[in-house]
């Protein structure tokens, strides 16, 4: 079956942060921040300025993103949170979440998405799975979250 991709409910937050807990390459603070713009979600919807979905496959959350239109822009997004559980990976809920998050950000005349990833090793899967859904790293800044550890951005234009 398919997943399916949903906006986010009170309901869904415990499976949600479990996913965040149990994905290695997320640091507690990271965690934290992440349930900081959940909350905010739930707690204010869209006025939040994040638009958060859950992925599912039977009714069961495997993962969730978290996206918004970037300030001071006209057009451009940032997709700042996309995880799937780490037993789930590979069977098309990544993919589900990024292409309805697409979907949703042409309807709303957005042109450009950014995704800002480290550039550890421990996140090549990720690096590898924007680049084969068509985003491009434009840039590199070395050292950037802590010594050894760069900022990669990627960029994907609407059509």
């Amino acid at each position: 079956m398919p997943p399916e991709v949903r906006a986010m409910a009170a309901r869904d937050k415990k499976a949600v942060m479990d996913i965040l807990r149990n994905t290695a390459e997320f640091k507690p603070v990271e965690v934290d921040t992440a349930e900081e713009l959940i909350d905010a979600y739930l707690d204010e919807g869209l006025l939040s300025g994040y638009y958060t979905y859950v992925g599912t496959v039977d009714g069961k959350v495997l993962g969730y993103i978290c996206y918004g239109p970037t300030p001071l822009t006209v057009g451009t997004w940032d997709v700042y949170w996309i995880a799937v559980s780490p037993e789930a990976q590979r069977q098309g809920v990544g993919r589900a979440l990024l292409a309805a998050a697409e979907n949703d950000i042409k309807s709303q005349q957005g042109r450009l998405i950014l995704i800002e990833t480290s550039g550890k090793s421990n996140y090549v899967k990720a690096q590898n799975f924007y680049s084969s859904l068509d985003y491009e790293m434009i840039s590199r800044i070395y050292d950037f979250y802590e010594p050894g550890d760069d900022k990669l951005t990627f960029l994907k234009r609407l059509g």
